[in-house]
């Protein structure tokens, strides 16, 4: 568990530097160096929430249709400057073992052709022309915002490397020939090595990145990149340790899709890159290659050379009980390492108590797209992008969402469920899916709380409250009795999974949970899994010994009951008129990781948070948490995951805040901010299924 200490002692570290630093832009840097393209400020003054599209023009006609209904597991990502490297390049991949699609970026300013027929399991090949700009790294980078990389688990990232100025340097070894050399023996220079290489991603879920021997640097590897490495990892808000620098150099590796695909979130463009004049340092291209191993390690994975992988058989140990690298076979059946269950809200829709009380044809969309930034660098509002301000009344929408879901591996959703005393709010969306042909799993969650103008469950200026006196408690089992007995309801252990979100402030809830079991057995339901939800004392929680009073288990919903960590507000340049809370994610990963790590309780079931910003709801006296981000994601839940992996199958529950609470920014959904990365890192976590939905199709 090395990765555990030293990570977190290096984020300490990184904190304490953070904290001194005037972020977004301020902290000291190298005389006249202001000015330069990927600078935090120029970022800030070129952003802006336009939709944009993510398929340049001039590459739409090369990314054609589908090829394959289930695309493979694999892409090779290959740059092309020197065009007399190319043929050897491409010889070395007919030893790939299992279906690849490639993807040729074509700076060389000739015409590339090239004749797939000698490498026997490639799917596709697409060349893109791109200008001469950010070496290999710009290349990548548009290939990841345009989405292309998204299909693949595994990528093989390559590229026409000569680096003649390798024989005057003073301390590297070799020739630029002979680097590159040992780059393609290594990474893709015969059947048994690459089949060890895929051998090992298949049985360590950890390994996120393999490169040639040697190749892996460390911090005295910074060079005059370091001031662009803070400003970019700035736009994430991350803090950045210089001193545990760990990363591939060279630019060619084997890495887990995620890393690449998590680059997304940095919103880089070629604004951000430097033209071309032939340097060997000091550019974006150059801290990017830096920063894939400071994200890879971000999103807790390893970093290996090829020498350190496992001395064993490549064709076992692997995960599944698949034989090694075949678990990179397309049609692979891949059992996924947890169930994951997204909160989803139904509120995107009108209905008559909110034309009532916030005015006609409201929705939660009225208050994301209002809001307002409070600090420097505060992405409000915070947007949809592939679904848009969606209505959750068209079951075209809904079905759009279970297949990005689907994609993600996500086994369905939590539908938060409004009833006050024989009353349902918002309860179209989930009426109209009950009612429907889709088979898509659900389960429920009671939302048991008080509506307020507030929009936190307290007591202040209630619109609707809960009234267990008119109408009791009990009868809402009969209320949703239909859902439970619908074939697509979320089960554990033959048992449909109920949850009920503040459970102690129902009068003498242990009577009403009796009668609730009685009536699900009777009407042929069978037994219930009721859990509570785990708010804390503020908001009458039981705490995780509700078992002995009534319940089966309990479950996370972040942020509540978890750390606090309040954030350092100096150089962020807060709005006078902000009078809200301010925590750090980070702070909050990571004592939430430290708590799984002791020990589960077996009937909790953890959860995740993606993000919290309320701003959209309550704009200049919000809770927020600073520095949310993909990759800090990715680690959170792959330690959920791993805490659970001594139970059962069915039992490995993982709840996630959420997939589409919009104005609070929890959202799993695609957003103009992150596109599709949150995502990406489910899948990261749980692994791909085999045959994925439509939003999920081969992109070639």
């Amino acid at each position: 568990m090395r990765r555990y200490t030293l990570a977190g002692a290096g984020r300490r570290l990184g904190r304490i530097a953070f904290r001194v630093a005037d972020r977004l832009g301020a902290v000291e840097r190298p005389p006249g160096l202001e000015d330069y393209p990927a600078g935090a400020r120029r970022w800030l003054a070129r952003r802006d929430s336009r939709l944009k599209a993510r398929l340049p023009r001039q590459w739409r006609q090369a990314v054609s249709a589908p090829t394959a209904r289930v695309p493979p597991r694999v892409a090779v990502v290959l740059h092309v400057f020197y065009v007399d490297l190319l043929d050897d390049i491409l010889a070395r991949l007919a030893d790939i073992p299992v279906p690849f699609d490639i993807f040729i970026t074509n700076s060389s300013g000739e015409q590339i052709q090239v004749n797939g027929s000698k490498m026997p399991k490639a799917n596709s090949v697409v060349v893109l022309d791109v200008e001469n700009q950010g070496r290999d790294i710009l290349p990548m980078i548009r290939l990841v915002n345009a989405g292309l990389l998204e299909p693949y688990e595994l990528i093989l990232k390559l590229h026409t490397k000569k680096s003649p100025w390798r024989e005057t340097h003073p301390t590297l070894r070799g020739t630029g020939e002979e680097w590159r050399d040992e780059f393609l023996d290594q990474l893709a220079g015969s059947i048994d090595g690459i089949q060890k290489i895929l051998a090992a991603f298949a049985a360590d879920s950890l390994l996120g990145l393999v490169t040639a021997d040697g190749s892996v640097r460390g911090a005295e590897f910074w060079g005059s990149n370091l001031h662009i490495a803070r400003d970019l990892m700035e736009r994430l808000q991350l803090p950045l340790d210089e001193e545990a620098l760990r990363f591939p150099s060279g630019s060619m590796y084997w890495v887990r899709s995620f890393v690449l695909q998590g680059l997304r979130a940095l919103e880089l463009s070629e604004a951000d890159f430097e033209s071309e004049d032939a340097q060997i340092d000091g550019t974006t291209a150059h801290a990017v290659e830096r920063l894939v191993g400071v994200l890879a390690l971000e999103a807790g994975m390893k970093i290996e050379e090829v020498r350190e992988l496992h001395r064993s058989d490549p064709n076992t140990g692997a995960l599944n009980e698949l034989p090694g690298w075949r678990r990179f076979e397309p049609d692979a059946e891949v059992v996924p390492r947890a169930r994951v269950i997204p909160f989803y809200l139904p509120q995107f829709h009108s209905f008559p108590e909110n034309d009532e009380w916030w005015g006609r044809g409201f929705t939660e969309w009225s208050n994301v797209a209002a809001a307002q930034p409070s600090f420097r660098g505060h992405i409000q509002p915070f947007l949809p992008a592939d679904l848009g301000f969606y209505n959750l009344t068209s079951v075209a929408v809904r079905r759009e969402q279970y297949a990005l879901a689907r994609a993600a591996g996500i086994e369905g959703f939590m539908y938060y469920y409004y009833w006050f005393a024989g009353r349902r709010l918002m309860s179209r969306p989930i009426e109209s899916h009950h009612g429907s042909s889709e088979n898509e799993p659900f389960c429920i969650m009671w939302a048991n709380e008080n509506w307020s103008r507030r929009w936190d469950g307290r007591d202040d200026d209630v619109l609707i409250e809960q009234d267990y006196e008119s109408v009791p408690a009990t009868q809402f089992i009969y209320d949703v009795m239909p859902l439970l007995l619908d074939p697509r309801y979320i089960r554990t252990r033959g048992k449909p999974i109920l949850a009920v979100y503040r459970l102690s402030q129902i009068p003498n809830y242990e009577s009403v949970l009796e009668e609730w079991r009685k009536a699900a057995r009777d009407a042929g339901v069978g037994e219930l899994e009721v859990l509570s939800v785990d708010v804390g004392e503020q908001f009458d929680g039981l705490g995780l010994d509700g078992t002995e009073r009534g319940i089966d288990g309990t479950l996370d919903f972040p942020p509540h009951r978890m750390h606090r960590g309040a954030l350092d507000r100096t150089g962020l340049d807060f709005d006078e008129r902000f009078v809200g809370n301010t925590y750090t994610y980070e702070s909050l990963v990571e004592s939430a990781e430290a708590e799984l790590r002791s020990g589960v309780n077996p009937d909790h079931y953890p959860g995740v948070m993606v993000n919290y910003d309320n701003t959209p709801r309550r704009q200049w006296m919000p809770e927020l948490w600073f520095g949310a981000n993909p990759f800090t994601f990715h680690r959170w839940l792959q330690t959920a995951v791993e805490a659970l992996d001594a139970r059962s199958p069915e039992d490995r529950i993982v709840f996630v805040n959420a997939w589409n609470e919009w104005a609070e920014g929890a959202v799993l959904e695609p957003s103009q901010r992150f596109a599709s990365t949150y995502l990406m890192a489910v899948r990261s976590v749980i692994g791909r299924p085999a045959v994925l939905g439509d939003a999920a199709e081969g992109v070639l």
